[in-house]
C-alpha cells in the first residue's frame, strides 16, 4: 500500500467496487495511471527510517506494469513518463502492484487495520510517487541495521499522520502473519511519528491494496487481514 491519494478518490473506487461495475484504469481517467512494463519500486511491504520530516523507506525493485496517481505536470508529463527518464538517470519511482505475500491463506503477511481514531497520533509513510535513489541498492543507509541487498532501493516518500479528532476512515499497514496483536504498536505514537530517528511502516487508507489491484489487474485479491483487538 503506497498510496497518498484523496478521500474523495479512495470512495470513488470503493464505489465502484460496492456496485459491482467493471473498474479498470478506463474507467476512471485522469484519476490513476497504469505504467506498463517498466521498472519501478514496490513499496507496500517497506519500513522506513524518518530523517527531518521525511521518511526513507526500503523498496523492492520491480519491472512489469503498475499503477498510482498519475501526478501530471508540464506537458505530457505524468508518473510514468517520469519513471521512464529515470532509467538512465540514477531514478525510479514508487508506484503500486499487488504484494503476493498478503495473498490468504499461504502468505507470511497480512493487512493490518489502523482505526481512524489512533490515538494520540498515527503515522505512516506515504510513497505512492516518491523519488527513490538506484545509487542506494547494496549500501547502508541510516535507520537500516543491515546494508540494502541488490533489488532494494531507497525512496523518499512524505508522512502521513492521523489526527484522531477529524479521522474518517483508517488506514493499512504490512505486518506479520499470522496476527500478532503487539504489532498494532505500530500504528501509533510513540512508535509511529514524524520525528527525526522513528521508525514507520508504509500505510494507505483502508481498502486501497484492494481497490488498486482490481484497477490493475481487474481481479480482487483474497488477502490475510488483521483486526484492531
Amino acid at each position: 500500500m503506497t498510496m497518498s491519494f484523496s478521500k474523495s478518490t479512495l470512495f470513488f473506487g470503493l464505489g465502484l467496487l460496492m456496485t459491482g461495475g467493471a473498474i479498470r484504469a478506463q474507467d476512471a481517467p485522469g484519476i490513476f495511471k497504469i505504467c506498463q512494463r517498466q521498472t519501478y519500486a514496490l513499496c507496500a511491504l517497506a519500513s522506513c527510517f524518518v530523517m527531518d520530516g521525511v521518511s526513507y523507506c526500503k523498496c523492492d525493485v520491480k519491472f512489469g506494469n503498475s499503477i498510482s496517481e498519475p501526478f501530471n505536470y508540464g506537458k505530457d508529463q505524468d508518473v510514468c513518463t517520469t519513471n521512464a527518464e529515470g532509467v538512465e538517470n540514477g531514478y525510479m519511482v514508487s508506484t503500486y502492484s499487488y504484494p503476493e505475500s498478503v495473498s490468504a491463506p499461504l502468505g507470511n503477511q497480512a493487512l493490518y487495520d489502523c482505526p481512524a481514531t489512533t490515538s494520540p497520533y498515527g503515522a505512516s509513510a506515504q510513497c505512492d510517487g516518491g523519488i527513490c535513489f538506484k545509487s542506494t541498492e547494496g549500501q547502508s543507509f541510516p535507520g537500516f541495521a543491515k546494508p540494502l541487498t541488490h533489488g532494494e532501493i531507497i525512496c523518499s516518500c512524505p508522512i502521513a499522520v492521523t489526527d484522531p479528532a477529524t479521522a474518517k476512515v483508517g488506514f493499512q499497514i504490512v505486518g506479520p502473519y499470522p496476527c500478532q496483536p503487539s504489532f498494532f504498536k505500530n500504528c501509533a505514537s510513540p512508535t509511529a511519528n514524524p520525528t527525526t530517528g522513528a521508525s514507520l511502516y508504509v500505510g494507505a487508507p483502508t481498502g486501497t491494496a484492494i481497490i488498486l489491484t482490481h484497477l490493475l489487474t481487474g481481479q480482487t485479491p483474497v488477502v490475510n487481514r488483521c483486526l484492531a483487538p
